[in-house]
């Protein structure tokens, strides 16, 4: 029942502004999926860690602009990202994953209580920030079932690695009509900061994908008669290197569930000051 009151919610904010939907995020009044929300906006995976492994990450990102994307850093200790819009990072992803030493240990709607003044915060670009764009020129993505995530997969891309930070890279894969494969290619490579233009499209096995019905991360996806499978960089690429360098504690959002800003898709980010 939960499930279902929750995605009728998200059928009634497709017309919300960022502003608006951060608002109710902030409030607990949503606590679902971003897919498909606020049009035109980019979206953000976020990863919190200690200072003192801050400057690795921010180099592990530098390194592996492809899978991780960086176009938000806060200061040491500071919660807001003054750059992308008015946020709160505690609150305003509508969930958040909690690891310690490299396991999930528990999932919440905000972090306050676990804040800590020696944090750094990173948002990654996410891949959700295309969707729109792509159905505007008429690229038609079969609708994942509402709850449900895209699939994702770890590949034998290997990752630059700085530091404690390094892995494969991970991918997410949609099956895209033949006929709209160049189109697809051309439209998402406008969005650097969204991953940009696919790593791969075609045989799985070429990037060591060994069966597409049982991805890593998300629900398999069948692909039908005239589709191929089309796989983008993932920001999971940052998690899963967060999770192998098996820090005392971390944070990142939940798949899925990502920090909507107020940048636009197609806007130039600038350099950051870095904590």
């Amino acid at each position: 029942m939960a499930r279902q009151t929750t995605a009728l919610i998200y059928d009634n904010l497709r017309l919300v502004d960022a502003d608006r939907l951060r608002r109710l995020v902030r409030t607990g009044a949503y606590e679902g999926y971003t897919g498909g929300l606020a049009s035109g906006k980019l979206q953000a995976n976020v990863v919190i860690v200690p200072r003192r492994f801050a400057g690795d990450f921010h180099q592990f990102c530098a390194r592996n602009p492809k899978p991780c994307p960086l176009v938000g850093v806060s200061r040491a200790g500071s919660p807001l990202l003054p750059a992308l819009g008015d946020i709160d990072i505690r609150t305003d992803a509508p969930q958040y994953n909690i690891y310690c030493f490299g396991e999930v240990i528990r999932r919440k709607t905000d972090i306050i209580d676990l804040w800590r003044d020696d944090f750094a915060a990173f948002a990654l670009g996410s891949w959700l920030t295309v969707e729109a764009a792509l159905a505007e020129k008429g690229v038609k993505l079969r609708r994942i079932s509402y709850g449900k995530s895209s699939p994702k997969f770890r590949t034998r891309i290997e990752t630059c690695h700085v530091g404690p930070f390094g892995s494969e890279m991970v991918v997410s894969m949609r099956p895209i009509r033949q006929c709209d494969v160049d189109k697809v290619r051309a439209l998402t490579a406008r969005f650097p900061h969204a991953h940009g233009s696919p790593v791969h499209v075609g045989d799985p096995s070429i990037i060591g994908i060994r069966d597409l019905m049982t991805p890593d991360w998300g629900d398999a996806v069948e692909i039908m008669e005239g589709e191929v499978p089309v796989f983008w960089a993932s920001s999971l690429t940052a998690q899963d290197a967060l999770a192998r360098a098996e820090l005392a504690v971390s944070i990142t959002v939940s798949p899925g569930h990502m920090l909507i800003t107020d940048l636009n898709a197609r806007a130039d980010v600038g350099a950051f000051k870095v904590y």
